[in-house]
């Protein structure tokens, strides 16, 4: 079982930044990811961007170059550092973290942090 659990929304004005945290704790052991996914009203929940184990990383393209996602020393927390808000980022945003053994694989969720991207 693991606990994940989100922090840092807030509301900004266009052009603004916001950093988000996650914090992943329990078994981490066989942590495989850890990524940023929102969902805006009316739509479908995205990936915003994932960190692999091993480092590399993937972005939406909508947020390339805007976006980025790290990992703390202690590799239970995963960072999104948001940069040149747009009103269309405007979304509850939920932190991912992606287990994987031989037998199975599974997803934890948190409970979103809401960020709004005021015009």
């Amino acid at each position: 079982q693991l606990q994940v659990v989100e922090s840092g929304g807030g509301l900004v004005q266009t052009g603004g930044s916001l950093t988000l945290s996650c914090v992943v704790s329990g078994n981490i052991f066989a942590m495989h990811k850890m990524g940023w996914y929102r969902q805006a009203p009316g739509k479908e929940r995205e990936l915003v961007a994932e960190i692999l184990t091993g480092g590399s990383t993937n972005y939406a393209t909508s947020v390339k170059g805007r976006f980025t996602i790290s990992e703390g020393n202690a590799k239970n927390t995963v960072y999104l550092q948001m940069n040149s808000l747009k009103p269309d980022d405007t979304a509850v945003y939920y932190c991912n973290a992606v287990t994987m053994t031989r037998m199975t694989s599974s997803a934890w969720w948190g409970q979103g942090t809401q960020v709004t991207v005021s015009s």
